[in-house]
């Protein structure tokens, strides 16, 4: 059997570049794992989490989530967000309350519980991640974000919906 030489990812390039890549893929791959370790603890699938945290997010920036908008979020269906719901608010994590301006309306909020365990399980580790972005020189950081950013659109241009769905899942 002849083992085929040609590089398979990235062709001919140089090692730099291809050394920055493989870089993004090795945090790429740390950051699943903490994601599946950080769910498996909560006792809550990815999408929960997910879910979680999207509420949490938008709770800071006073943005209040309604059902709907959290199915459109995730990209699931509103009667698998209505079990997701269930599930968290069961669990603990996740409250709903009436719209403040739309009567038939609810919105969803994270649980004293929720705060709690996020700030339990992610605070040290992401003090830790503001030190390192912090020792990234001053001058390098918009280069820094801009190929970062630049990187997830390639990616998300890559992927239709029913392949993100699956990839949401992993």
């Amino acid at each position: 059997m002849r083992v085929d030489t040609e590089p398979y990812w990235y062709g001919d390039e140089d090692s730099e570049p291809r050394d920055l890549l493989e870089s993004l893929r090795v945090f790429r791959r740390a950051d699943e794992a903490m994601r599946l370790r950080a769910s498996r603890d909560m006792d809550m699938n990815l999408t929960d989490l997910r879910a979680l945290q999207h509420v949490i997010a938008r709770e800071r920036d006073a943005d209040p989530v309604t059902p709907r908008a959290l199915a459109t979020y995730l990209g699931i269906s509103t009667a698998s967000t209505t079990k997701l719901l269930d599930r968290l608010c069961a669990s603990g994590h996740l409250e709903r309350l009436p719209h403040a301006t739309d009567r038939r309306s609810l919105v969803v909020v994270a649980a004293p519980k929720a705060h709690s365990e996020v700030r339990e399980r992610l605070t040290r580790m992401h003090e830790g991640m503001l030190e390192i972005a912090k020792a990234v020189p001053e001058h390098c950081r918009p280069a820094v974000r801009d190929f970062l950013v630049a990187m997830a659109a390639q990616v998300e241009r890559g992927y239709d919906d029913a392949a993100r769905a699956v990839v949401d899942e992993a």
